[in-house]
């Protein structure tokens, strides 16, 4: 009599659920990386442009707010090692990324498609490396007080680092071309956030879409109209 049962597979065969280190070496732990320290930095540029709007309401209002940061019993350490650490990760992921992206495509295509379909999109790789060497002369300019022109920083009067400092229409250049990058670099990270995340439909993808341009105007924008307002002498 024939034997019915079917052959048991062998366990032995079957490949072994990734680890946390397998995953992080998957192209889709690799983007869950990207979106998670991806949405650490959007939060801390809208917390950190919000605490620089303070100079409109005047010098003890920002000052205030600088000397509460400096004096949260070490917590200020806590954030920049968390945003130190999300930094790293982001810049080695994307690097990771795009090796593999290359690697897989190793002849270009005959007919140029933007898989994007936007020019934020496009422009990643430059705003990237624009955004890194913006962020260390940012921490030169305003946080360790290399300051260009004829005055003294004051780790203590953060209001006249950022007059004195925008106060020199290159220094204000400067930012507000980083500030346009970091715009780009926002409304297609904030896309592409949802879309590594598996948050995609067309029902509320418009609404995503418009809510990245939203954020990534008002963040530029309002960054933009520090220095501005400084050179314009409304803020002095």
């Amino acid at each position: 009599m024939a034997n019915t049962t079917a052959p048991s597979r062998d366990l032995r065969a079957l490949p072994a659920a990734p680890g946390p280190l397998g995953l992080l070496d998957s192209t889709i732990g690799q983007k869950i990386v990207m979106a998670t320290t991806g949405a650490i930095l959007v939060g801390f540029v809208l917390f950190h442009f919000i605490g620089n709007a303070l100079i409109f309401a005047g010098p003890e209002a920002i000052n205030d707010y600088s000397h509460l940061l400096h004096h949260s019993h070490g917590l200020i350490w806590v954030a920049r090692a968390v945003l130190l650490l999300a930094v790293v990760l982001h810049i080695a992921t994307a690097l990771r990324l795009t090796a593999k992206n290359a690697s897989a495509r190793p002849q270009p295509y005959k007919v140029k498609r933007d898989i994007a379909t936007n020019y934020a999109a496009r422009t990643m790789v430059w705003s990237g490396p624009i955004l890194l060497g913006f962020l260390l002369y940012h921490l030169a300019h305003l946080t360790f007080g290399v300051t260009p022109g004829p005055y003294q920083h004051s780790p203590e009067d953060v209001y006249s680092n950022l007059v004195n400092g925008f106060s020199i229409p290159w220094v204000s250049g400067l930012y507000i071309v980083s500030m346009l990058s970091l715009g780009y670099h926002l409304f297609h990270g904030v896309w592409s956030m949802f879309q590594s995340l598996g948050i995609n439909h067309s029902a509320y993808n418009p609404r995503i879409k418009h809510a990245a341009i939203g954020l990534a105007l008002f963040i530029t924008l309002g960054n933009i109209s520090i220095p501005l307002s400084v050179l314009l002498g409304l803020v002095h």
